[in-house]
């Protein structure tokens, strides 16, 4: 099946409506239990379905780090995926469960593994006493099927190749989740921007100061606001595509050049992209462990994400579970980025002051 024009889409908003909302969440099975309630795409996820009339339960271990706007929306359970008693409380009797805690950033496969099979491993054996009837939606990542040898990228079914430990770690989750679930389905999103992000961020850094250097070679990529990653999400919630693994994000993948391109003249930008060789990159990759191994576990760059940034396509072809998911359309690119820059300013993470010279 060949991938549509992108003419063919509808341009979805970054700002999900409240129709659009209870449309999704009417359908979905309460109580509604969520683990990564704080992290990027959870924090928006569980403010959707606080928007959509549903109260969740959220497993945290710091409720302080929910957002403000979510305190006394939602039910906290205190704990975390090592807490058999919190388990129990955040999962009993729910109708569908929601599991985005995870770990993106790690210095050894050891912790990848940990937090992302083992701790997917115990919820699910959770859910077996607490919930063993309901809907269990897996966030996992495009890392766990691994890269792509073409730029129009694989379908969910094709075999799973991952080329580093988190997407190891990540398709051992999967594989926990569909061997111990009776209802389930997995979601692989592939990069994510927007409000909130810091991994996509480093790039707008990088553009913000007029130089993105990028590993040599052609490499083309797709890449998710975090608004379609919701909608992927809520539509799986739904239930109408339980068992499946299915992809969401961008159906026509950009090659990475152009796709920084564009991403700078949607700030007011212009910016040089700069070739690096892959010696370079992972050299910045062994830096970024030593950096993990001190504690700075912010540091984007690791040995691992270097294996990922080299890797040739991160491209995936969406458009088939997009159709399953009854998505009609995406974030444009222009303008996901454009609403992003403004975020990040407003925010000041970013400055205002532009950079015009090419």
């Amino acid at each position: 099946m060949t991938e549509r024009e992108p003419a063919e889409w509808r341009e979805l908003s970054t700002e999900i409506g409240d129709d659009e909302l209870v449309a999704w969440t009417a359908r979905i099975a309460a109580p509604v239990a969520v683990t990564g309630a704080s992290g990027f795409v959870g924090s928006h996820l569980v403010e959707a379905l606080v928007r959509g009339r549903l109260r969740p339960r959220v497993l945290l271990r710091d409720p302080a780090r929910l957002p403000p706007t979510l305190r006394g929306a939602v039910d906290v359970v205190r704990g975390d995926l090592e807490d058999v008693a919190a388990l129990d409380t955040l999962l009993r009797g729910a109708g569908t469960v929601f599991h985005l805690a995870g770990l993106v950033r790690a210095p050894d496969e050891v912790q990848f593994d940990r937090a992302n099979r083992v701790g997917t491993e115990r919820l699910v054996a959770n859910c077996g006493r607490a919930c063993p009837d309901t809907l269990f939606v897996y966030v996992s990542s495009l890392a766990a099927a691994g890269p792509s040898r073409e730029p129009g990228g694989n379908r969910p079914d094709a075999a799973a190749q991952p080329v580093s430990a988190y997407g190891r770690s990540k398709l051992a989750g999967e594989r926990a989740v569909t061997a111990g679930c009776e209802r389930w389905v997995v979601v692989r999103p592939p990069a994510i921007y927007g409000p909130r992000d810091i991994d996509v961020l480093q790039f707008f850094r990088l553009l913000a100061r007029g130089v993105v250097p990028v590993p040599s070679g052609e490499r083309w990529v797709t890449l998710t606001h975090v608004a379609d990653v919701v909608r992927g999400i809520l539509a799986a919630g739904s239930g109408d595509c339980a068992g499946r693994v299915l992809y969401v994000g961008d159906p026509v993948p950009q090659r990475m050049d152009e796709l920084l391109r564009a991403m700078a003249r949607a700030g007011g930008l212009r910016a040089r992209v700069v070739p690096v060789p892959p010696a370079l990159v992972r050299l910045g990759g062994l830096g970024g462990d030593l950096l993990h191994r001190l504690g700075f576990r912010s540091v984007a760059l690791t040995s691992d994400k270097a294996r990922e940034l080299l890797a040739r396509h991160w491209s995936a072809s969406t458009a088939e579970s997009l159709r399953a998911l009854r998505l009609e359309g995406f974030v444009p690119f222009s303008s996901g980025t454009a609403a992003t820059w403004a975020w990040y300013r407003d925010q000041g993470i970013l400055p205002r002051v532009t950079i015009r010279d090419a």
